[in-house]
C-alpha cells in the first residue's frame, strides 16, 4: 500500500511539522458590536444626542443576545461614547464629548503608558516639541492682547512662586496660553495631557533656584517675540526653551 498520504493528508509537510495558517482571531461577539456602532458614531450615522434602538432590535441586527449588547454598550459607556439614562424618556445615547473628556482620556492613556518601552520620556518630550514649536508660530500671528495679558500675568506669579511644583504649574500654565493663542482647540487638547503627564511622573525636585531664574528670562524673550509677531523668531526661541528644561525630567 502506498504511504504518499503519510506526507500530504492534514496539511503536513514531509517533516511532520503542522503549517502555520495566516489567520486572525475572531473577537468576542459584544466587541464585534461595539465596534461596529462606534464607527457608526465615529462616521456620523449616529449623531450625538441620537438614541439608539432598543437593545433587543439592535441584537436582531447584529444576530446576538441582549445580554452581549449589554456588554457591547458598556464597552461603549467606558469610553465615553454612550451614556444610558433611566425612566420613561431614557434609553441610551450617543454621548456629547466635551474637550475636557477628550484630555482627560489621552492624560489617561499617555500616564499609563509613559515611562514604558512604548512610550519612553524621550518620545514624550519630542513629541512635545513638534508641537509646540511650529504651533508658537501661528500663535504670534494670532493672539490678541488677552493673551499677553495672561502671559504677563504668568510671568508675575512664576516670579513670586516658591517650590518646584508651583513653579512648574506656572510654567505649564504659561505654555498653555500659548496654544489657546493659536485659536486652535484641538492643539489645546493635545498638549495639556502631554503637560500634566511630565509634571506629575517626570518633574525632577532637583532644579537648583538658578535654573528656574533662566526659564523666567526664556519666557519674557518669548512674550517679547509674541508681541512683535515675529513667529520665525519665536518658533526658534520656543525650541532653544525646550531643550534647556529637558534636563528638569528624568525617568524613575
Amino acid at each position: 500500500m502506498s504511504s504518499t498520504n503519510d506526507n500530504t493528508s492534514g496539511g503536513r509537510s514531509g517533516t511532520g511539522a503542522a503549517t502555520a495558517l495566516p489567520v486572525s482571531r475572531l473577537r468576542p461577539a459584544y466587541q464585534q458590536v461595539a465596534d461596529q456602532l462606534r464607527e457608526l458614531i465615529l462616521d456620523g450615522s449616529l449623531a450625538p444626542g441620537d438614541r439608539l434602538p432598543p437593545e433587543g432590535e439592535i441584537g436582531g441586527n447584529f444576530g446576538v443576545s441582549r445580554s452581549t449588547v449589554r456588554e457591547a454598550l458598556r464597552v461603549l459607556a467606558s469610553q465615553g461614547l454612550v451614556k444610558t439614562v433611566r425612566g420613561t424618556t431614557g434609553g441610551t445615547f450617543v454621548s456629547h464629548i466635551e474637550p475636557d473628556q477628550i484630555s482627560d482620556f489621552l492624560e489617561a492613556g499617555i500616564g499609563l503608558m509613559s515611562g514604558s518601552a512604548a512610550l519612553p520620556l524621550a518620545a514624550i518630550l519630542e513629541a512635545r516639541e513638534m508641537l509646540e514649536v511650529p504651533a508658537i508660530a501661528v500663535a504670534a500671528e494670532r493672539r490678541q492682547q488677552k493673551h499677553l495679558d495672561a502671559l504677563h500675568a504668568a510671568i508675575e506669579r512664576e516670579q513670586r512662586s516658591r517650590g518646584r511644583s508651583m513653579k512648574f504649574q506656572e510654567h505649564r500654565h504659561f505654555h498653555g496660553i500659548i496654544m489657546e493663542a493659536t485659536g486652535n482647540g484641538l492643539l489645546t487638547m493635545m498638549t495639556q495631557p502631554v503637560f500634566h503627564v511630565l509634571r506629575s511622573r517626570f518633574l525632577s525636585a532637583d532644579e537648583p533656584t538658578e535654573f528656574w531664574a533662566q526659564v523666567d528670562e526664556q519666557h519674557e524673550r518669548i512674550i517679547t517675540l509674541l508681541e512683535a509677531r515675529d513667529g520665525e523668531a519665536a518658533s526658534a526661541a520656543m525650541r532653544d526653551h525646550l531643550h534647556y528644561i529637558r534636563p528638569a525630567y528624568h525617568e524613575s
